[in-house]
């Protein structure tokens, strides 16, 4: 195709409706295309399309909120147009904004190179605006080629090659990060991107679309954890114009409204697992701030648990179940001072009256040792040891099912994100024999870039083994006489 030379008054023209568009996405999107004519016979702007360019007018028509960076995440069923927003919020910002820096990645290469790369483009194609533009495969420039800066690039993603995110800069211009198909990206390229939308009086645009496949990742926390942060959308594609109403229907009505297929497929939900969650997640919402009477668990043994960590960005944790009702004591920064850790558990072994302490062994054989200088018997843990039950690849996987039963029996945890995080990430690691086996802590760090599940290992330790209630108290006494030097010492969340 020949490209278009617009005369000098048509550029005039072209600039002026592009400067009154600035701040205006709906506006441009309206007017740049010919709606109902040609290759968009019967078409209109969708209504959700349009409350997403509409809530980008407000934010940049706001003064005092212009230069503040603006996340907005789409999680949505099928069909509803995802390409074509993105395809006509690139082409304004390329548009309006001289010197734009666009860049639009997806959740493989394949998707960017043949799907969301050739959709974009034939809106850039058929814009008002086409003239300015020669589009290529992986790249959008003007045809003015002393503009280096002013570009919008399709970036495969890579966790090893993170440089294209890592450099969003256009200051005083416009900065756009679009994401298509946004739950299967690296948590690591969202850690980058959200360092690198730093500029100062520059308008900030994070887009992030996607069918909300997994249950766990940086996508599904912009809906949970980080919601504050983000401008959250869901959209059921049956309540969308020009989807396919009747294939929908078909689907609901072969798995179920309930069902994890329909809720991502159709109604743009996060599924009650992900495919290799281990623990259900409407288990954990169910269990997350339950309120438990003290008698429905004090009959129960006391049980400590202590998760250490000695490198990295993992903490020690110190937690106690009682029956269903479980809470975390101490959760602190690596700490590798054996004498400092055996005491605090010590402490708190006589202030519960504890049954039993379970320790991790790996980092925990230091502080074994000095509680058994102290006549305690606590008992070291090995994740990797064999599982007593049939079909669990190992201590670890045993445990954490016994977690899942504990749960499902009315188990009850605190509201504490981190352990709600931490149970979350737990994934199985297929295996051909049908044994369950729970994917590594190493594994989880570096294929899924999460951190150590240190929480959720302190509430796996507490089912390591079978515990009885003691009549009598490791330090002599008869239960219910509690040391009031204990007491004096214990402190659960400072330092001794």
């Amino acid at each position: 195709m020949a490209r278009e030379i617009l005369s000098s008054h048509q550029l005039d023209q072209t600039a002026k409706f592009c400067a009154l568009c600035r701040y205006d996405p709906l506006l441009f999107a309206e007017r740049a295309w010919q709606w109902g004519e040609g290759a968009l016979e019967g078409q209109d702007i969708r209504v959700w399309q349009a409350e997403i360019m509409d809530t980008i007018a407000q934010h940049l028509l706001n003064k005092e909120t212009r230069y503040d960076p603006l996340r907005i995440s789409v999680a949505s069923g099928h069909g509803i147009g995802k390409s074509a927003e993105m395809g006509m919020i690139s082409t304004w910002a390329m548009s309006c904004y001289a010197g734009a820096r666009v860049v639009v990645t997806a959740n493989t290469e394949g998707q960017l190179r043949t799907k969301t790369s050739p959709e974009i483009a034939q809106w850039f194609r058929s814009a008002v605006t086409a003239p300015l533009f020669d589009v290529d495969t992986m790249s959008i420039k003007p045809y003015d080629k002393g503009a280096d800066a002013w570009s919008l690039d399709f970036s495969p993603w890579s966790e090893h090659n993170t440089e294209a995110f890592a450099g969003l800069h256009a200051r005083k211009r416009i900065v756009l990060l679009m994401m298509d198909e946004a739950s299967a990206i690296s948590d690591k390229i969202w850690e980058v991107a959200e360092g690198a939308l730093t500029d100062e009086d520059t308008v900030l645009i994070w887009l992030a679309f996607g069918n909300p496949t997994q249950n766990v990742g940086r996508f599904r926390e912009t809906f949970r954890k980080h919601r504050d942060r983000w401008h959250n959308v869901q959209i059921d594609s049956r309540t969308v114009e020009g989807t396919n109403k009747k294939y929908l229907q078909e689907l609901v009505d072969t798995y179920g409204e309930d069902s994890d297929l329909v809720k991502v497929r159709v109604r743009g939900m996060f599924p009650s697992a992900s495919s290799r969650q281990f623990i259900n997640t409407e288990l954990i919402d169910k269990a997350y701030g339950r309120h438990l009477d003290e008698g429905q668990y004090d009959f129960a043994p006391v049980v400590l648990s202590c998760d250490p960590a000695w490198s990295g960005d993992d903490h020690l944790v110190i937690a106690k179940r009682q029956g269903l009702h479980f809470e975390i004591l101490d959760r602190i920064p690596k700490n590798d001072n054996d004498v400092f850790i055996a005491n605090k558990i010590a402490n708190y072994e006589v202030l519960y009256e504890a049954d039993a302490v379970f320790i991790d062994l790996g980092y925990g054989t230091g502080i074994k040792s000095v509680g058994d200088t102290m006549g305690r018997e606590w008992r070291l843990v090995p994740f990797g040891e064999a599982a007593v039950v049939a079909g669990y690849a190992n201590k670890r996987a045993e445990m954490y099912q016994a977690i899942a039963d504990w749960l499902r029996a009315g188990g009850a945890i605190p509201e504490d994100q981190v352990l709600y995080d931490d149970l979350n990430a737990i994934q199985t690691k297929p295996r051909p024999d049908g044994v369950i086996q729970l994917l590594s802590k190493e594994d989880m760090k570096k294929l899924l870039n999460l951190p150590s599940p240190d929480c959720a290992d302190a509430l796996a330790l507490t089912f390591a083994y079978p515990v009885q209630k003691k009549a009598v108290k490791p330090m002599g006494r008869p239960r219910g006489q509690r040391s009031v030097q204990a007491s004096k010492v214990y402190q659960p969340h400072g330092e001794d």
